[in-house]
Formats: structure tokens, C-alpha cells, sequence
């Protein structure tokens, strides 16, 4: 399968401004693209590529003063086949974990374990450990969570969304990842494109999407709170241990976001 990925994002700034962008495929990916991928800004400007702790590919900028127009378009090959269910995956106990997956018990800015660890441990103590209690706490988010555009907040933690019941992709994903972290299963939280491959219309406005990855059976394995099915065509921009560390755009003064487009498409 080829898909055709892409965005255009606008920004007013009134004056010189630094800007982080996590805008590129994620370096796991880059094999499968039928081109060198291309990040092009309007007017034209000069870019800085590296790579952070995270693995991640981030871009450092200065936007000038007036309009900048962010954009990328990509074709991608894809396996076409849904996320894997590995029903079997056990989880591990903590001091059986590799040293670098450690991080991804923690909490961190939006994902506070210290305020639902208890919760956690109520809800789901009963359930099966390993992949069936990770799904148990998806089952959980996707049927609490009431998801509305309108009710996207870039302030709103795990316990934000558990209290409020309402939130976009990134807040099922930070409250799912909070509730396996809670458990001692590592989690880590994941964005990139997400189109409607192999999904029925109507179809709803396209964004970039969140979900997350769990550590079991020695490997990561996706999940999704949001959508809690698996899905077609994922492309992995980022991960981290939460939105902080993979937003699309970290700015270092005031500016306006003007426009923003994303399209995923899968090519005939």
C-alpha cells in the first residue's frame, strides 16, 4: 500500500522567533519513503535538523516577522495491515526491565501518576496482567472519554481528563499511559498521521493523531484509546513521554497559528 501524507501550517509572527518542530517522519520510517522527505517554508528560510533523546527527528527554526507557511507533502509504503493484536504479551516485572525503558514508568508533565495511581489500582487490579489489562484500560478511556474538538485544552493532564470525561486524542492517550505507568507497565505516548484507511464515512476533519505504545512480552506494542481498534496506515512521527516531548511546534515568543491542514490519503 502507498499513502500520500502531508500538512500546511500558518503561522503570524510579529517579530523574529525561534520555533521547535516535530514535523518530520519519525527515522524508523524513512526507509519506507519513495523520496527524500522535504520540509519547505514560504517565504524561504533556513533549517536545522537533529535528533534527541528521544530518537526523534526535530527541526530548529527562525520564523521571520509576517506570515510563514510550514508544508510537506510524502508518499509512503505501508504494510497496509492493521496494528498487530499479540494477545499472549506478558508483562514484565519492574526490576526484570531494561534500563532505558525505565523512563516510561514515571510521570511526567501531562501523565501525573502521583494523583491516580490509586484509581488505577481500583479499576483494574482485577484484571489479567499484561496485553488483556492494557486493553481493559483502553476499553476503559475509549467508553469514560467524550471526544470533541471543542474540548481540546493544552492544559489538560491525565487527571484533568478523568475528572472532566471529555478531551481529544492526546488526553485519551496521556490517560491511558498515566493508567499503565500506575500499573508498572511502561508506556509511551505517540503521534503522527492517522488517515481513514479501511474505515466507513462519514469521514471527520483530518488532524494529527495520539496514541501510545506499551512495553510487554520484550517489545512495544501500539494501542489506542481514542480509536480502540487497530487500525491502517500509521506513520510514526514522534515519540516520547508525553506531548511536551513531541509537540509539533514549541514557539520562544508570541505568534499566531493562522492555518493548519493535515491530509493522509491512501494512493490508488
Amino acid at each position: 500500500m502507498r499513502i500520500r501524507a502531508g500538512y500546511q501550517i500558518v503561522y503570524d509572527c510579529p517579530q523574529p522567533t525561534p520555533m521547535l518542530l516535530m514535523v518530520s517522519p519519525h527515522p524508523s520510517r524513512v526507509p519506507d519513503l519513495e523520496a527524500p522527505h522535504l520540509i519547505t517554508y514560504d517565504p524561504p528560510i533556513g533549517s536545522h535538523h537533529y535528533t534527541d533523546g528521544f530518537g526523534n527527528t526535530c527541526t530548529r527554526i527562525v520564523a521571520p516577522p509576517g506570515r510563514l507557511t510550514i508544508a510537506t507533502e510524502l508518499t509512503i509504503s505501508d504494510s497496509g495491515l492493521v496494528d498487530p493484536v499479540v494477545a499472549h504479551a506478558v508483562q514484565h516485572a519492574v526490576q526484570e526491565l531494561p534500563d532505558e525503558v525505565v523512563v516510561y514508568l514515571l510521570g511526567s508533565r501531562y501523565c501525573d501518576t502521583d494523583r491516580l495511581s490509586d484509581t488505577a489500582w481500583s479499576l483494574f487490579a482485577n484484571t489479567p496482567p499484561g496485553w488483556a489489562r492494557v486493553q481493559a484500560i483502553c476499553d476503559w478511556v475509549h467508553n469514560h472519554i467524550v471526544f470533541n474538538y471543542e474540548h481540546a485544552s493544552a492544559q489538560r493532564t491525565a487527571w484533568d481528563a478523568y475528572m472532566e470525561r471529555r478531551g481529544v486524542c492526546r488526553d485519551y492517550a496521556h490517560l491511558a499511559v498515566t493508567f499503565c505507568r500506575c500499573l508498572n507497565i511502561p508506556a509511551r505516548y505517540c503521534t503522527g498521521w492517522l488517515g481513514d484507511i479501511g474505515m466507513p464515512p462519514p469521514y471527520g476533519p483530518m488532524d494529527f493523531a495520539a496514541w501510545f505504545e506499551v512495553y510487554l512480552g520484550g517489545q512495544w506494542h501500539t494501542f489506542d484509546a481514542r480509536n480502540n481498534m487497530p487500525r491502517i496506515g500509521r506513520i510514526l512521527m514522534a515519540r516520547g513521554r508525553d506531548a511536551t516531548d513531541v509537540a509539533i511546534a514549541t514557539t520562544f515568543g508570541p505568534c499566531t497559528l493562522a492555518d493548519f491542514r493535515v491530509m493522509t490519503d491512501e494512493v490508488p
